[in-house]
């Protein structure tokens, strides 16, 4: 199986991994910036990192060697059926010729452009639906299914309990995760220092989480107001902490499937830069943001309209508000 961009789109694939995990063993191909949630996955027996130079983002150079590397790595795992995992608006053909020069027999993926001899079996159209609910399609149309009592929903192996990560986190606490890859899919910096500083007045312990190269940021969040554990916990002690939250506010990235995964409430600070209709938490959440702004669809890293007013728009009491909401 592969799915080789990041960690949120990984953890979407996850319904899809356990459905043919229930017919043998997985092996999962993903990019560098999804490794940390493959680890997580519940019916992943191994995986395999490789760099991919038309999805990976800044993009590699194409290298004879890098090509014919990835090639004979797959030749010796001798899949069966491989199952090509991608998002809207990228090609499983380039992959799918790599996995057949590699020998594999079976090839599925969706795929609006003809795929002559590389797929054996294709999913046409491109439904908007939940971006876990289209990777689970693809299983499907390979012939595997989830097992009984399988909801379909996100899911992780047993996350830690949040104290034992760090002791500050015995009490009731809202998490708040700033930072995302996409700049233009998050709230700006000086708004959610606002928001912490509303939701500790409105009577909630704020704990502000990030990763190592964003604790600038997550010291500016946090402020006086909140606790900073950026660049404090690797990706599964992070799924620990959300999962001992009462709720999470956060950007369109991981954090927002992670916490959905382990059954946290999520308030999406959602920029319409993609659709929402994909790639909005797929579980409990309230959504913030105008979703008819104009960088609606425009699937931009750096918002394109001055002010990002799509989400800077949005006021912190808004947020205090959707967290009262999601706790009830």
């Amino acid at each position: 199986m592969a799915r080789l961009d990041s960690d949120g789109d990984v953890l979407l694939a996850g319904p899809a991994i356990r459905a043919a995990a229930a017919s043998g063993e997985v092996v999962l191909l993903c990019g560098p910036g999804g490794v940390r949630a493959a680890g997580l996955l519940p019916g992943v027996n191994r995986i395999v990192e490789w760099e991919c130079p038309w999805i990976v983002y800044p993009a590699p150079e194409v290298r004879p060697i890098d090509i014919e590397a990835v090639v004979a790595l797959v030749h010796g795992i001798r899949a069966d059926v491989a199952l090509v995992l991608t998002s809207f608006h990228q090609s499983p053909l380039p992959l799918a010729l790599l996995l057949r020069l590699a020998g594999v027999p079976k090839v599925v993926a969706r795929s609006t452009d003809y795929p002559g001899s590389l797929l054996d079996v294709r999913l046409t159209g491109d439904p908007d639906v939940p971006e876990a609910e289209r990777a689970l399609q693809v299983a499907r149309a390979a012939g595997f299914e989830l097992p009984p009592g399988d909801d379909g929903g996100l899911a992780v192996l047993d996350p830690p309990r949040a104290e034992l990560v760090h002791e500050e986190l015995s009490h009731p606490y809202v998490v708040v995760h700033p930072g995302a890859t996409a700049p233009a899919r998050t709230w700006s910096p000086d708004r959610w220092a606002k928001a912490v500083v509303a939701l500790n007045a409105a009577g909630h312990r704020v704990v502000v989480t990030g990763g190592p190269a964003e604790t600038g940021l997550t010291g500016h969040v946090a402020g006086a107001c909140g606790t900073d554990l950026g660049g404090r916990t690797t990706f599964r002690e992070l799924s620990g902490v959300l999962a001992g939250a009462e709720a999470v506010v956060v950007g369109n990235t991981g954090p927002a499937h992670l916490a959905v995964a382990v059954g946290t409430p999520v308030v999406s600070l959602f920029a319409p830069v993609v659709p929402a209709a994909r790639w909005a938490p797929h579980g409990r959440h309230v959504l913030l943001g105008d979703q008819h702004a104009p960088c609606r669809d425009s699937r931009a890293r750096n918002c394109p309209v001055p002010g990002h007013p799509c989400l800077d728009l949005v006021e912190p009491a808004e947020v205090v508000a959707a967290v009262a909401e999601v706790t009830r």
